[in-house]
Formats: C-alpha cells, sequence, structure tokens
C-alpha cells in the first residue's frame, strides 16, 4: 500500500503499544507475561514502570488511600528497576521485535509524561520536581530520550496537559488515544470516563495545533494488566525504514506516527509529495495524497485542514464473488462466572490465508484478575490455508465493554471457498459465500452460552482505499493537515499532522 504514495516508498508501517503497565510498580501480570502478549501482535514495545508523581495530594486527607498506593508502587518500581532493565534489553531483537524502556512521570500541574530510553542500559529514573527539571536531567542521560505526554485531555492542574510548559524538542509526539480515550478534540467518538474526569477543549490536540505547537500523534493502552496492545485500547503505526531501535525512534522523532484504536489499518498521506510529521516549503497549491488498508470495511476517510474537515470520501459496500476478503472470527459472550477456555482450530480449502492479524485483549485495562493466567492466547500459522488459534474469554464486563478474543483472517478465494472449523468437540463447515452478506454465530451450549461469531467477509474493495485531491490556500501563517479514518466496526485510526510554512 505505501508504493502506492511515493513519500512512503522508503518505509514499511511497523505497529507498537509504548505505555501499558504491569506489576513491576502498580498493575497486575508479570513482565515476563507483558513481553509476551506483545510479541504475540506488535512488532515493538515498551512496558512502562510507575515511577514519580512530585506533586503527589499528600495534604488531602480524602486522598490517603491513593498516596500510598502510588507510594507503594513506586518504592517497588525503584527495587525492580534493574531487572526490568536487563530484560527490556534481553528482548530486543531488531528484525523481530523492538523494545524500549520507560518510566511514567505523573503531575497534577504539566500532566503525565513517559520518559523513553533508546537504549536500555543504564538508563535512570529521574525524580525531577518539575518538568523543566526533568527535561534538563533527561538531557543528561546516558541514552537519547523522549518525553511523550499522555492522556493530554484532562483539565490542566487535574493532570491534563499544560500547553504554555509543552516543548517540541524531547515531545516529537502526543498520546492522544488510549483507554482513558480520545483527546483529539473534546467531541467525537471515545469520551473520558475514568475517575479523573471529562475531556477538556484546551487540553486537546486540535487546541495545541492550534496554538503553534509541532507535535505528531500515538495511540497506546495504558493497559494495567500485563496485555501491551490489547485489542481496542490503542495502538499507534510507524512508518520506518526498518524494524530496528534506531529506524522506529528515528520515525518517532520525524512524527511518522499515527494512533489506533485497534485494527492495523494502514494509513499514508502525503501533503506536496511529503509524509506525515513533514513541514513543507511554502505553496498556495497543495496536492494531497491519503491511502488506506483497513482491518475491516472502511466506512469514511476524513481530511481536516487546521482542525476543520475540507473532504470525506464515502465508502460503499462492493459485493464480490471472488478476490480478497477480511474475515474476523470471534469469541467470548455468555453468563459463566468462569472462564471459556478456547481452542479454534480453521482450514481454508478451496482458497488460501493471505494474512493473519491477532486481535487479543487479555483482562480488562482496570481489572483486578481473581485468576493469574495473564498469557493465555496463542496462535500460530500452520500452512497457507491452516490456522489456529488457543484463548480464554470472560463474560463481556457490560454492554458496552467487549471482552471477546479473536484473529483476523485476510482470505482469497470466492463463493465456493470452504472454511472447514473444530471448536469444542463441535465441526462446522461454512462456504465463504455465506459469510459475504453477513455474520454466522454458533453456541458451546443453549442459551447465554459463550458463542463463536463468523462475521462478515469484507471485500478488498471495501477496505483498501486511496484518493487524491488539489487544494488551495493562501497562507498566512503556518497552517497543518491531518487525516481520520473510520471503519464500519468502529475501529478508528488518527494521522499526525503535516504542516506547511507561510
Amino acid at each position: 500500500m505505501s508504493m502506492q504514495i511515493t513519500a512512503y516508498q522508503p518505509f514499511g508501517v511497523y505497529f507498537g503499544d509504548l505505555h501499558n503497565h504491569c506489576d513491576l510498580s502498580y498493575g497486575h501480570g508479570s513482565l515476563d507475561a507483558a513481553l509476551y502478549n506483545a510479541r504475540l501482535q506488535l512488532d515493538f514495545a515498551s512496558v512502562t514502570v510507575h515511577a514519580v508523581w512530585p506533586d503527589l495530594p499528600v495534604n488531602d486527607p480524602a486522598l490517603e488511600y491513593l498516596v500510598e498506593y502510588h507510594r507503594t508502587g513506586f518504592a517497588r518500581a525503584q527495587a525492580n528497576w534493574p531487572g526490568y532493565l536487563a530484560a527490556i534489553d534481553a528482548q530486543n531483537e531488531d528484525g523481530r521485535f523492538v523494545t524500549f524502556a520507560s518510566f511514567e512521570w505523573h503531575s497534577n500541574a504539566y500532566g503525565d509524561y513517559c520518559v523513553y530510553y533508546k537504549q536500555a542500559a543504564n538508563a535512570p529514573i529521574i525524580d525531577a520536581p518539575d518538568l523543566a527539571t526533568l527535561r534538563s536531567a533527561v538531557k543528561q542521560a546516558p541514552a537519547s530520550a523522549f518525553l511523550i505526554p499522555h492522556h493530554i485531555g484532562y483539565k490542566r492542574g487535574s493532570r491534563g496537559i499544560n500547553w504554555a510548559a509543552f516543548t517540541p524538542d524531547l515531545s516529537p509526539v502526543a498520546e492522544i488515544f488510549s483507554f482513558h480515550g480520545l483527546s483529539e478534540s473534546s467531541e467525537g467518538p471515545y469520551p473520558y470516563l475514568h475517575s479523573m474526569g471529562p475531556r477538556h477543549e484546551q487540553s486537546t490536540a486540535h487546541y495545541g495545533w492550534a496554538q503553534g505547537h509541532i507535535f505528531g500523534v500515538i495511540g497506546s493502552t495504558d493497559h494495567h494488566n500485563a496485555f501491551p496492545g490489547s485489542y481496542g485500547y490503542g495502538r499507534l503505526g510507524v512508518w520506518a525504514t526498518a524494524l530496528t531501535r534506531d529506524a522506529i525512534w528515528e520515525a518517532i522523532a520525524n512524527r511518522r506516527t499515527y494512533a489506533l484504536t485497534g485494527d492495523r489499518i494502514e494509513l499514508a498521506f502525503a501533503v506536496n509529495g511529503q509524509p506525515m510529521g513533514a513541514i513543507c516549503p511554502p505553496a498556495q497549491e497543495r496536492w494531497i495524497e491519503v491511502a488506506a488498508a483497513g482491518g475491516d470495511t472502511l466506512d469514511y476517510v476524513e481530511v481536516l485542514h487546521n482542525n476543520q474537515i475540507i473532504h470525506r470520501e464515502n465508502i460503499f459496500a462492493q459485493p464480490t464473488e471472488h478476490g480478497v476478503y477480511k474475515l474476523y472470527i470471534e469469541v467470548g459472550w455468555g453468563e459463566r462466572a468462569g472462564a471459556t477456555t478456547w481452542d479454534v482450530d480453521l482450514r481454508v480449502t478451496g482458497g488460501a490465508v493471505r494474512g493473519v492479524e491477532p486481535r487479543f485483549r487479555g483482562y480488562g485495562p482496570t481489572d483486578d484478575p481473581t485468576d493469574h493466567d495473564y498469557a493465555s492466547s496463542h496462535w500460530q500459522q500452520l500452512d497457507a490455508g491452516h490456522v489456529r488459534f488457543q484463548t480464554r474469554t470472560r463474560q463481556n464486563p457490560s454492554l458496552h465493554t467487549p471482552g471477546t478474543e479473536g484473529l483476523a483472517l485476510e482470505v482469497e478465494g470466492d463463493a465456493a471457498t470452504q472454511l472447514h472449523v473444530v471448536f469444542d468437540g463441535q465441526q462446522i463447515v461454512l462456504a465463504l459465500g455465506e459469510l459475504m452478506t453477513g455474520a454466522r454465530t454458533f453456541y458451546l451450549g443453549g442459551f447465554v452460552s459463550p458463542a463463536i461469531c463468523f462475521h462478515r467477509a469484507a471485500p478488498q474493495t471495501e477496505y483498501h482505499h486511496r484518493f487524491a485531491f488539489l487544494h488551495r490556500h493562501a497562507a498566512t501563517q503556518r497552517d497543518w493537515y491531518t487525516v481520520r479514518v473510520r471503519q464500519r466496526n468502529d475501529q478508528w485510526a488518527w494521522s499526525s499532522p503535516i504542516w506547511v510554512e507561510c
């Protein structure tokens, strides 16, 4: 897909989660489980250690429980830090899976930041009293570092971002999506529902760009149960020259990044031949190119100029009887108090599996699990037509919060292509043609028992889309463009900006 836009020819797209937690400070699940789960469905990751909160509200009697909770976690972080650094370095494998070390610095006054180190060896936890001191100390650290703000949308003074103190030198990107919600603007999907409060317009990405700040965007889960990349809670895509620490770091530094909810949407866009994150020379005529390859049927793709929509492409159903399809197999549901163990074996005849995208969640990001199997999902592609996965599911936490697990297959075939499935002693055969019109479901038992769902097979014509147009603008100051993508299954992507100088 990147070859369609010249600006992206040197790059490949890689997917990761840079902000998530386990039991090294406060959270659940081991670092080993977290790194196993990261390798399950990501190209790169950082497992973050909660470590510092200089303005912890120690004088508020109502928050004594909160103070003690964090102090205990921070002491654990300090004790675990040397072993953590060694494990992060040991797991890094350029070309296969890339790791970075990081710790989280909380602040009511400045907003929360995660500090990332390019090299883990000898990287310090820095107990800085304010953002300026933290920034200065990080510059003196033995390894290159980033300071990336997260959950920026909370009100300033309540751990939302302080744009007056923000500088781009160590903060090339900001985290705009996680389990906290979306902070692109104070409107739109994924409102903040955490106890920390709602979104505040002056703390959003749109507001920051309108103030003249230069930064790209990422998504991360902020998961607290050892599951980097937990499906639906946030990820990032980067356009990098290779899957190495150096290349991923360079891509983030140059803002060739975008935020995702969960599906591996490949999003590329260019302005006058420059990729996302770039600052273009002055031009009144701007040639906009956009290409998106979704994880399911695309609903629409929007181009924004200075935070305002200037172009929308709606994607309509285009049924076909042969070609390439995305097929999502999802397991879960039911009313059982305990977990359901799944072993699903899928064989395709009369066609081939061209790709596999795991969509595993693990425990909810803020759950306090009663059982402690944090690494219970596995998958493998055995040959061109044979995929198998094992996982565990629990009852959905609420009517609007899924606890399901699954895989998405990219299948090449036609209406006669068959899917042979074995699960829980049951054997079923589905023709791909049956799934071209809609989903098919099967239950482990009777009413309110767990179920498996084979979602509608989406043809490639519905999840690949490319367009270009000319936009004219006589700028009096630097302006910017962004792109956002919505799929019919409510998975999203948000690009970093491209700026044009005046």
